[in-house]
């Protein structure tokens, strides 16, 4: 005979309510202390910085602007040119990704499953060992220190993801749908427009977050494909950051380019976050 104890079950309770907060607390601390070290570090003044033990927290003395004014009007010129690269091949991306996504999800294809397995294998296969020959694609065709030398590339290497991603969402779509528009008279491409679009809206605004944030963040391509510095993108502007002398490190201004690198960022997701949740929850739950 088992006595129950209500004291028990209740101290049971309280530590669920007590560890719970704190777990969220300590997990947004882990995540975001990196960020806030980045912020510190690009607002204290070189002497600051250098100072052993570090400074946690500086005094108005130890604070400065002084290196985000290093950056100069140049920096704008990096932003342009990842934003450019980075929304012209999401635009790509989608625009590709989307038709071929639901001829996959809709069209009874020879090798369907081939097919789907090949571009499973692509999304998997790491990119960075294509490397070397879009290096001589670039060299060949002689793109190099021009736009399409990273959009190229980088709608290459994520629409296959794209293609996963939207195909998933329509074959979530009721078909039944698409068969009451082809009775009131659309055509596939209108249907496609003013009906499955429309629906499928969270799956594109997410899959366009993640390939920007991937041609915003791309390092390697950027690097070698281009060399002129009016075409840098913001990564590699970024390294580029130089000090006095070569024994001096500007951890002052490699924090603040990479701030404000960031900051565009951070309010494209926050503008696209209530679609970025709904595409990523939608089918989590079926019925």
């Amino acid at each position: 005979m088992s006595i129950f104890h209500p004291s028990s079950a209740l101290s049971s309770i309280q530590w669920k309510k007590i560890l719970l907060p704190l777990g969220v607390i300590f997990t947004i601390l882990f995540c975001l202390a990196p960020v806030f070290w980045q912020l510190l570090t690009s607002f204290k003044t070189n002497a600051a910085i250098s100072t052993v033990p570090n400074i946690y927290f500086p005094s108005l003395e130890q604070l400065t602007f002084q290196h985000y004014f290093s950056l100069g009007n140049q920096f704008i010129r990096y932003i342009f040119n990842s934003a450019f690269v980075s929304m012209i091949s999401t635009l790509f991306c989608l625009m590709i990704g989307t038709p071929a996504a639901y001829a996959l999800a809709r069209l009874k294809l020879p090798g369907e499953n081939l097919i789907l397995a090949l571009i499973l294998l692509i999304t998997l296969f790491p990119y960075i060992l294509l490397f070397m020959g879009l290096l001589e694609l670039v060299k060949f065709f002689q793109v190099g220190n021009n736009y399409l030398a990273l959009i190229i590339p980088y709608t290459a290497i994520n629409l296959p993801l794209t293609i996963l991603i939207l195909r998933s969402f329509f074959k979530q779509l009721p078909k039944d749908l698409e068969d009451s528009a082809k009775i009131d008279g659309f055509n596939t491409i209108s249907m496609l427009l003013n009906i499955v679009l429309p629906l499928t809206l969270p799956a594109l605004v997410t899959t366009g977050i993640l390939t920007f944030i991937f041609a915003w963040n791309e390092f390697i391509f950027a690097l070698t494909f281009i060399t002129r510095e009016d075409l840098y993108t913001i990564p590699v502007a970024v390294a580029q950051i130089g000090g006095a002398s070569l024994l001096e490190i500007p951890y002052g201004p490699m924090a603040a380019a990479t701030l404000a690198g960031t900051f565009p960022l951070v309010i494209l997701v926050l503008i696209f976050q209530r679609r970025i949740v709904q595409g990523i929850t939608a089918g989590a739950v079926k019925g």
